[in-house]
């Protein structure tokens, strides 16, 4: 793969979970989440090539 290709991946990738951590936090503010956890699913899809890829994990809540 050429180096502007990883570049531009390696920016989207960074947007991706610089943007998710803090759509999470915002959604776990105000909330009582102190030793609860949370299941989280990711989602990446390339349309143009029919891809779909799922992450899947755990988050522990603040405390």
């Amino acid at each position: 793969m050429s180096d502007d290709f990883n570049m531009s991946m390696r920016k989207f990738l960074k947007q991706v979970g610089v943007t998710s951590q803090q759509a999470i936090e915002d959604a776990l503010r105000g909330t009582d989440s102190d030793g609860k956890s949370f299941k989280v699913k990711a989602v990446v899809t390339i349309e143009e090539l029919g891809m779909v890829h799922e992450v899947s994990g755990e988050i522990s809540g603040r405390g």
